[in-house]
């Protein structure tokens, strides 16, 4: 979860065998995205985007 405890919304992309899932930081605007196959669980899909969404918003952090 990131910092504050901001809204993240989750989008779904499927292209053939493949599914994108991207991460959106309600507050900021940043964005972070996967990809997976189209039969894998949703919840998973969405726990690894929020996970790197999670990442990339601890990185811009740093000094």
């Amino acid at each position: 979860m990131p910092p504050g405890g901001s809204e993240i919304y989750v989008e779904f992309v499927v292209q053939g065998a493949f599914i994108k899932a991207t991460a959106i930081h309600a507050v900021t605007g940043t964005e972070a995205s996967i990809v997976g196959p189209s039969n894998a669980a949703r919840a998973d899909l969405s726990a690894a985007a929020i996970r790197k969404l999670d990442y990339v918003l601890k990185k811009q952090k740093r000094p």
